[in-house]
This record gives C-alpha cells, sequence and structure tokens, in this order.
C-alpha cells in the first residue's frame, strides 16, 4: 500500500490527484498539499485583468471535488521538503509523510530580482488571480485618466504567450472604452524578436505577431533588459547580438504590466540533487528525479534547458497540454513502481498556446515543443477566441468533477485541427 503526496494543486497539481487516484488501488492512498483550498484557472486571468471574467468565474473550490474523489486535501502549506527523509514540513508545524512524491508546485514569481517590478511596486501583473483583480483597477483608472502604456515580459522570463495575449487584449479592451487614441502602446520583451516566445518561434509567430502589433499601432523592444521601475518611468536597456548596450531607454507609463522570470519556490529550493541552481526540478525522460528516485515533478517547476542562446535571458514556456502529457505518463509511471515493475512511459511534451485577443488571437502548435518537430503550425483568426473560451470550460469542469468534458474537449481540438496532444509513448 503506497502514499502518495501531490505537492502544488495548480493546473497540474489537481489533474496529477485526479490521474494518480484512477490508477492507483483501494489500499493506496493520495494526498494533496496546497496553501488554501482555492484553484484559479491562470489562462483567464489576462480576461480578469480588463474585467471580462470576474475572480469567481475563474476559480474552484477544490475541498468538495476532491473528497468525492476520495483525496486528503491538506490546505496548510508546504514550508520544507525533505527527500532523503520522504518528509514535507508543512506551514502549521505538522509533516506529512510519503512513499512518492509529485512536485507540482508551479513557480515562485521573482519580481524582488528587478528594483520597482511587481505588483507590490511599480507595475501590475497576470501571474496570479489577486494580481489580475489588482491590475482591473489600474485598468479602470487608465480608462479614466489615458497615458502611456509598457506591456511585456523580463529578462528571464519564460511565459512570454500571455504577454503578447494581454497587450492585445488591453488594445482591444481600450478601442471599446474609446480611449485607444490617447494611449500610446509599447511592447518590451527579452525575446530576440517578436514571437521568439521562448522557442525559437513556432510556425509563422514571428510574422504573425509582428503584423499584429503593427495594425494596432503598438512599437516595441526586443533584446531588452529591465534595468528598473520608478512609478510612472521604466528604464530599459536594449542590447545588440553580442550582449553590449545598443540604445537606453526611459519609458513613461501611466499603466504596466510585465511578466517576471521565474524560480523553484522556497520548500524544495537549494536542495543538492533535487533542484538546478534556479530552484527547478532536475527530471529524467520520466519525469524522475535522478537523485531522488520516489519523487517526480511536472508543470512549469521542472527544469528545462533554454533552447539555445540569446542576447537576454530566455526561458523555455510550459504549456496547459504539455503538462496534462507530463502528469498522463507521471501517474502511469508511478503506477509500474507501485506494481514492482520499472517506468517506461515519456510524455510527449508538445506544446499548444492560443493568445486571445478579444476580437481576433493567434494560435500555435509545437509537436514536440523543443525543436526539431513533427508539426510547426502557427494560425491566426477570431475562431482563437471560440477555441480560448472553448479550453477554460474544459479544463474548469475537469477540475471540478476530475474528469474531462467531451463536448468541450471535442470542440476546441476540432478548431485547432491537432489530435494527440496529451499523448504519451511507451518505451
Amino acid at each position: 500500500m503506497a502514499h502518495i503526496v501531490v505537492l502544488g494543486a495548480g493546473l497540474g497539481g489537481a489533474i496529477m490527484a485526479y490521474e494518480m487516484k484512477a490508477l492507483t488501488g483501494p489500499g493506496d492512498r493520495v494526498t494533496v498539499v496546497n496553501k488554501g483550498a482555492t484553484y484559479s484557472f491562470v489562462p483567464s486571468n489576462p480576461w480578469v485583468a480588463v474585467g471580462w471574467r470576474s475572480k469567481e468565474q475563474v476559480e474552484v473550490d477544490l475541498s468538495g471535488a476532491m473528497e468525492r474523489r476520495g483525496i486528503t486535501l491538506r490546505t496548510e502549506g508546504a514550508g520544507r521538503v525533505h527527500p532523503a527523509e520522504n518528509r514535507i514540513d508543512l506551514l502549521d508545524g505538522s509533516t506529512v509523510e510519503y512513499d512518492y512524491l509529485i512536485i507540482a508546485t508551479g513557480p515562485e514569481l521573482a519580481f524582488d530580482e528587478i528594483d520597482g517590478l511587481g505588483p507590490g511596486a511599480n507595475t501590475q501583473s497576470i501571474c496570479l488571480t489577486d494580481h489580475a483583480v489588482q491590475a482591473k483597477a489600474a485598468f479602470d483608472d487608465l480608462v479614466k485618466n489615458p497615458g502611456p502604456v509598457v506591456v511585456g515580459a523580463v529578462q528571464g522570463a519564460s511565459c512570454f504567450g500571455p504577454a503578447y495575449e494581454f497587450t492585445l487584449i488591453l488594445e482591444t479592451a481600450l478601442r471599446r472604452a474609446k480611449v485607444r487614441d490617447r494611449v500610446p502602446m509599447t511592447f518590451v520583451t527579452s525575446e530576440p524578436y517578436i514571437g521568439h516566445m521562448g522557442l525559437d518561434g513556432v510556425g509563422d509567430t514571428k510574422g504573425i505577431l509582428e503584423h499584429e502589433l503593427r495594425e494596432r499601432h503598438i512599437s516595441w523592444i526586443t533584446n531588452a533588459r529591465v534595468q528598473s521601475v520608478e512609478p510612472g518611468t521604466m528604464h530599459v536597456e536594449e542590447v545588440n547580438a553580442d550582449g553590449t548596450t545598443r540604445q537606453m531607454h526611459d519609458l513613461p507609463f501611466s499603466f504596466s504590466m510585465l511578466l517576471p522570470a521565474f524560480r523553484g519556490v522556497a520548500a524544495v529550493r537549494d536542495i543538492e540533487g533535487l533542484t538546478n541552481p534556479r530552484g527547478f526540478i532536475l527530471v529524467d525522460r520520466y519525469q524522475r528525479n535522478p537523485a531522488f528516485p520516489n519523487v517526480f515533478a511536472i508543470g512549469v517547476g521542472v527544469a528545462i534547458p533554454p533552447i539555445g542562446r540569446t542576447p537576454v535571458p530566455v526561458g523555455v514556456p510550459k504549456t496547459g497540454f504539455m503538462i496534462e502529457s507530463m502528469v498522463t505518463a507521471t501517474a502511469a509511471n508511478i503506477a509500474s513502481l507501485i506494481r514492482g515493475e520499472e517506468p517506461r512511459e515519456v510524455a510527449s511534451w508538445n506544446a499548444v498556446c492560443l493568445a486571445d485577443f478579444g476580437d481576433g488571437g493567434v494560435a500555435f502548435v509545437a509537436q514536440p515543443q523543443i525543436p526539431p518537430r513533427n508539426a510547426n503550425w502557427s494560425s491566426s483568426g477570431r475562431w482563437v477566441h471560440a477555441a480560448k473560451i472553448g479550453f477554460e470550460k474544459y479544463f474548469l469542469h475537469k477540475i471540478r468533477t476530475g474528469k474531462p468534458d467531451s463536448f468541450y474537449e471535442r470542440a476546441a481540438f476540432r478548431l485547432l485541427r491537432v489530435d494527440k496532444l496529451k499523448s504519451t509513448h511507451t518505451e
């Protein structure tokens, strides 16, 4: 009889618990450790930040859903993981022991690495739903008192799709409020070119996104390193291909949203053999940590090296369906270990991104995410908005009930014209 603990209850952690429970026997236990009982659908946060969704519409109380599936939910939050002792210290002083641990914490947001960055300082964020609610108040102030806008992603960021998405959703919302003509907009990104996405582009993301920014009169600065942010002014260094300074920019703003770099959470950071220097979990092809073979990891907290060198550091994104692939492989591999067998399932790591603009959008599919690829596709159009709504309903239904909704799944996949996005393969 095994006790499997899932650390974190975001998109990856909640689904991980459901899939793991489905593959375990009647004597096995599944426990989820999370800080609080609320799940938030983070991809909807750009809509929350302009008032197209409320906080309540994108959140789920996990207590009932977990209880119905026979999963124990511990809401105290994790203080420290002790992988050599198969133990987690919780924030209230209690402990949880495990036979198998799946780390699904997501990242810590490294706002502190740039002076003046973040919702506690001088810029907004859409990384958390509470951040998006705060950004909505700042958006309302912008509509009342229009002025310059600076949006983007800083050095070391790995989540570029939401930066583009929010920029263009914001532009649409400002047009609908009839104040766009009084709001100059600048997109600031550490990417070497527009549409790089941390993936060296997918399909024609460069051409599509440059076209969208030009059509909407949004200027941009690439190879950008944000030096600091003062109230109303952002200091940005634009660098050349060799890393030398090309130009310094002092950008005034009335509203700014910058995505930060990520790092591993404090509960796992600086554990030798478990994490890299940035605090992300080291895993092999089976999602298993090489130093602690009963510890697995999925999601944004997994260590993935950059695709290649860039003048300014750029991370690799982990998209929803890539994470689902990790979940499926991990659940199967732990089930194999419980049966006394060796793990054999390898996640496909396919990437899907839907960037909704409210009146259109861009979608891309990379199979697998890391080049070279079997599929390398991007497209744009009004249909992307419908697909994003479909995926939102699909994931929220899955979190609430522990099982997918076949109608929304079929509709979303049909719109994307791509199947087997969550597939794994058996060695």
